[in-house]
């Protein structure tokens, strides 16, 4: 397989990560293709790019549709936007699984997950106890490259607006550029994507990259 033949599948692609993740494949001469599934039409348009609009709670209906080399998995949503932890779970927790699952059934060589510092499945709080529990899920899968990223608070443009979180967002700027605060240091979408896509390219193994992994392959 020649390295300029590679198809992606971008899982989240209207999302903040995903939003950045997507540019940066259409513009990265080793993906021929780029596959995106979402709850909405999508923002981009490029010869490369294929979008399809899908309703996740119908999986005979797409998972077929998740033919690809590297599958990239950016979805999320907040409790408030979803009503309830049961409707948090099932964005984030079950559509990204079924769509990594349905990435190895179909042959992919490589998933990337964007998970969330603090992850742990053993964790009292419910998002870091999820993100923990789909972390071992994924790895779990077995794909040969399996990479999760660990980023802390996102920066970046969103399209909803999050008062409390962008107050947050001034605050932690402030933090010093030093590896042992980079939990703690906001990282930009942009800086999150391009690790992903450093992960696709590290060959077969499972890695989890922390912030401070992410901030050294995306700056």
């Amino acid at each position: 397989m020649k390295t300029s033949d590679l198809t992606a599948v971008v899982l989240g692609a209207t999302g903040l990560v995903g939003t950045q993740l997507v540019e940066q494949l259409l513009a990265d001469p080793a993906y021929n293709r780029v596959v995106t599934l979402g709850r909405r039409s999508a923002e981009h348009s490029h010869t490369k790019l294929t979008h399809h609009v899908v309703d996740f709670e119908n999986r005979d209906e797409w998972t077929r549709l998740v033919q690809c080399d590297v599958c990239f998995s950016a979805m999320g949503t907040t409790l408030k936007v979803a009503g309830s932890q049961a409707a948090q779970r099932r964005v984030d927790y079950d559509y990204q699984y079924f769509c990594l699952a349905a990435a190895k059934e179909n042959g992919a060589g490589a998933v990337v997950l964007v998970s969330s510092t603090g992850a742990d499945s053993k964790s009292s709080m419910f998002y870091l106890k999820m993100k923990g529990e789909l972390e071992e899920a994924v790895l779990a899968l077995g794909v040969p490259s399996t990479t999760i990223l660990r980023p802390g608070m996102l920066d970046g443009d969103r399209k909803e607006h999050r008062s409390g979180e962008k107050w947050g967002l001034k605050v932690a700027r402030l933090v010093p550029r030093l590896r042992a605060l980079s939990k703690i240091r906001p990282v930009h979408a942009a800086i999150v994507a391009r690790a992903a896509r450093a992960g696709a390219r590290e060959g077969e193994g499972t890695r989890i990259w922390e912030a401070g992994d992410i901030f050294e392959r995306g700056e």
